[in-house]
């Protein structure tokens, strides 16, 4: 009989019903001591008396209150009251994963996230003696805190039957029987069917099991009758994960394949195992090829037939691949992954080219001794070797014939043959950052951040425009060129001043005509037979479009989740060949660190954990830094501020859009910053230890970047736009308050910084390249060329005496005198490789006040080192 809403049972009064089952009820009550809501699993007085009921009871309060685990539902306590036993347990809020499913299988994200934290409390449970032997959906409770693992009613060594198959002690559900077989048969292991005995085995198998539902919907072992699923389990395997959702990492076909071995000593041999390997696919991208090394625990002969194995896998892929792609059999798709080369790792930001052909890979790759060399990685094998003379280039490009690659190094566009000899210089290019090269002999490419595209000769010669920035439209700069199937036309990337409107368009090299596309952040690129594929929200769609006619056809069809991407440069990290073959890299969630180095480069310590850090920004007095800190669940960013003595952080901002760039006053009680939540970046001002509101410093409709604040809080500096090109600005914070332009010109001049007199300003300019510059302030009467032959990004020592900036990564100091209004600057120095591979963000490291040490935004090894993915014959995956 059901308990009443009020009953008592000792200081719990019964608030609702939650559920019914074959172990008795579960209501939702309130213990009144504490006054907190509890969970309250009630064995009924006529199952009180049957000896069976009462033990297994026993039993599941004994085996929770041996478990202490944050995904393992907590007992809080055991009673009972008159003829009524009763468990007291921790109330979650949330649904079942059997409920979840029944909507549709879980997207790879939540798919491993809540894969690894069951895996890691059944570890727990093990570990304490304590085997579940009933893991199915209807047990795992998905809540805000994470996946919990419930109803240890059956954890016991199974006992052998005594009779037929005839009941379960478990919910009632179909195909659920009560008896000595005890479980669920859709997740019972082999041995667990044949009465024999389990162990932490069998809860891997049912594991598995779940871990395949959970991926595709359907039951990896079903039928219409309870002997029809006992023969599935016995005799037959389910179709693997990947041909029912090919978007699946494909290391996950061989976990649950392990997991699903009828006999037991092929499975895993512990859920940490499983903990591993999922959380290795995790963190390695969604599209992991090789599950990582565990301690399987296996024999010495099997560790060698494994070793055995995947050499001959590795062979046999290559030559899959090869015979597949090569000869255009495209009967089906191929995954695999394309690891970084020996003694090197993929940089934080990188970048790859896929040979028109579909027969070569390049991609750039930092390496051990402090190199960032080219490397060309020819898909029938398996190393990848470098291109000796390709030092620090970037944005790889392939001519028509797949024999040359065209990059950036140096400030110059170059070529080189990948078969042998050294680069050739095409022309300049000083911040280079995408070409396009057609059968013509022509390569459309932008030289310089803030331009219009540039045509040039792939022989060389003298650039000329071939695009034009239309300020109608507001736009603000052409890249990312792509030409299409007929060599005249091209794609690229249209930047407009408007927060978040940038346009994939179409040009002409007969015209300069052009047809907007697709309004989305990132580049695009065209893929037979008639695909623009682009990231949209972490997302690689391909939309029909018709490149004849140059217009959208169609609705998007997702290709690849989790694509990386340099999002303030509007770069996504893929590639795509007119053979069928794609390349791309997922995103990092966690790729730089901040990192403390000495003038020599000696690392000396670290602030926090690994993150998405930028623009980071010392106190006045050093003992606090604020960063900018992206959180990679809702993919924007807040400022946080780390306390260096105490060693804690705190949030200062909390609104749902991207705030960076904090700028400390001089008095270190406010914190200026860059805001988006109105649309376009905003400056605002906030008290630095987080108490009171955001104040709008400035507004209006052109986007801008606050980059420093006077000593005397008379003035803000930033970046924004002038003449259409990025430009150093000057906000009075008196009189009319009337920003005006301090660096303008017809080229980008940005990330300004004040001496700490105040009688000089240092920024980057690409007026003759990217250089260093320094002018006096307010007043321009003089103007000094600082970096050689290449600079962004300075900073000032506290004592005006040093002036430091970043030259392909590498930190420089340069002794200067700013006691007068005459300026003097020494000869630049090399202190160290900071290993600093992004260019966008405005300061990528800062300065301690005595210039001794450097804080950096720092990738982390193993963030930098994710696998990229190549998938053959990429199309036969899109809906039909």
């Amino acid at each position: 009989m059901a308990l009443p809403t009020g009953a008592k049972l000792g200081p719990y009064e019964i608030v609702a019903p939650l559920g019914a089952g074959g172990m008795g009820e579960v209501y939702r009550a309130r213990d009144t001591r504490l006054d907190r809501t509890v969970a309250i699993k009630v064995l009924p007085a006529h199952l009180s008396s049957d000896p069976a009921r009462r033990q297994r009871f026993e039993r599941e309060a004994k085996a929770i209150s041996a478990l202490n685990h944050p995904h393992i539902c907590t007992l809080y306590d055991v009673g009972r009251e008159g003829e009524t036993d009763f468990l007291v347990m921790e109330y979650l809020e949330g649904e079942t994963l059997a409920a979840r499913l029944e909507k549709a299988a879980l997207s790879t994200e939540p798919l491993l996230k809540i894969g690894g934290e069951v895996a890691d409390a059944l570890d727990k449970a093990h570990r304490q003696g304590v085997i579940h032997r009933d893991l199915k959906p209807a047990n795992i409770m998905l809540t805000k805190a994470g996946a919990k693992l419930l109803d240890f009613g059956l954890a016991k060594p199974v006992l052998r039957p005594d009779s037929a198959l005839t009941s379960l002690a478990t919910q009632s559900k179909p195909l659920t029987t009560e008896g000595a077989i005890v479980g669920t048969f859709q997740y019972m292991a082999p041995e667990q069917v044949e009465g024999k005995d389990a162990d932490a085995r069998t809860d891997i198998f049912a594991f598995g099991a779940v871990l395949y539902e959970a991926a595709t919907g359907k039951k990896a072992f079903d039928g219409k009758t309870t002997a029809s699923v006992i023969a599935a389990v016995l005799e037959r395997q389910p179709a693997p994960v990947s041909s029912l959702r090919p978007m699946v990492p494909p290391a996950l076909d061989r976990i649950v394949a392990t997991c699903l071995a009828k006999d037991p000593d092929e499975r895993f041999q512990s859920a940490h195992d499983l903990f591993l390997q999922l959380t290795w696919i995790r963190e390695a991208g969604s599209q992991a090829g090789v599950p990582a090394p565990v301690d399987m625990r296996h024999k010495r002969r099997e560790r060698a037939a494994w070793a055995a194995t995947s050499a001959i896998i590795a062979l046999a892929l290559a030559v899959v691949v090869a015979n597949t792609f090569l000869r255009q059999e495209k009967k089906g798709s191929i995954r695999f992954s394309v690891l970084p080369p020996e003694n090197a790792s993929f940089p934080p930001v990188p970048s790859m080219s896929v040979s028109l052909d579909g027969r070569r890979l390049a991609f750039y790759a930092h390496t051990t001794d402090g190199k960032d060399l080219l490397f060309v990685r020819s898909l029938d094998n398996l190393t990848a070797q470098p291109l000796q003379g390709t030092d620090d280039g970037q944005f790889p490009f392939w001519s028509p014939d797949s024999r040359y690659l065209g990059f950036f190094a140096d400030g110059k566009l170059k070529k080189i043959d990948v078969t042998g000899g050294p680069p050739v210089t095409l022309c300049d290019a000083p911040n280079g950052i995408g070409g396009t090269w057609n059968r013509e002999g022509v390569i459309v490419f932008t030289p310089n951040g803030g331009n219009p595209l540039y045509r040039v000769s792939d022989s060389g010669g003298v650039p000329t425009p071939v695009t034009s920035i239309d300020h109608s439209r507001h736009e603000l700069e052409h890249d990312w060129p792509e030409f299409l199937p007929d060599g005249r036309h091209f794609l690229y990337l249209a930047d407009r001043s408007v927060a978040q409107d940038r346009w994939i368009c179409a040009g002409s090299l007969e015209s300069k005509e052009t047809t907007c596309l697709v309004n989305v952040n990132s580049n695009g690129i065209y893929a037979p037979p008639g695909y623009l594929l682009f990231v949209r929200g972490g997302t690689l769609v391909a939309q029909p479009f018709d490149a004849k006619r140059l217009r959208i056809t169609g609705e998007a069809f997702p290709v690849a989740e989790s694509v990386g991407m340099y999002t303030f440069g509007g770069y996504a990290y893929f590639s795509v060949s007119e053979s069928g073959l794609l390349a791309y890299q997922n995103e990092s969630a966690q790729n730089t660190e901040l990192r403390w180095y000495d003038r020599s480069g000696t690392k000396r310590g670290t602030v926090g954990q690994p993150g998405d850090y930028t623009n980071p920004a010392l106190s006045p007095d050093g003992s606090k830094v604020a960063v900018g800190l992206r959180d990679p669940q809702t993919k924007t960013r807040d400022i946080w501020v780390f306390d260096l003595k105490r060693s804690t952080a705190s949030r200062l901002t909390f609104d749902p859009a991207d705030d960076l760039n904090p700028v400390w006053s001089s008095d270190g009680n406010r914190i200026l910053f860059t805001s988006t939540r109105k649309g376009n970046r905003d400056i605002y001002e906030k008290p630095a230890n987080g108490v009171g509101e955001e104040q709008v410093v400035y507004q209006s409709n052109a986007p801008k970047s606050v980059t420093d604040w006077s000593s005397d809080q008379k003035y803000v500096v930033y970046d924004g736009i002038g003449l259409q090109k990025e430009s150093v600005w000057v906000l009075p914070l008196s009189g009319d308050r009337k920003p005006f332009p301090y660096v303008e010109g017809n080229y980008d001049a940005e990330q300004g910084q004040l001496s700490p007199n105040g009688r000089f300003i240092a920024y980057s300019s690409n007026e003759s390249g990217l250089e260093v510059y320094v002018q006096t302030f307010p007043e321009r009467r003089g103007k000094w060329l600082i970096s050689t032959p290449i600079g962004l990004g300075p900073q000032w020592r506290h004592d005006g005496k040093e002036l430091f900036y970043l030259a392909q990564g590498k930190i420089m100091a340069v002794e200067v005198k700013t006691d007068s209004s005459q300026f003097e600057a020494g000869i630049p120095k090399l202190l160290f490789d900071a290993q600093i591979h992004e260019a966008g963000w405005r300061n990528q490291y800062v300065v301690s006040s005595d210039g001794q040490r450097f804080l950096v935004t720092a990738p982390v090894e193993k963030a930098a080192s994710t696998a990229m993915t190549v998938v053959v014959n990429w199309a036969s995956e899109l809906k039909k």
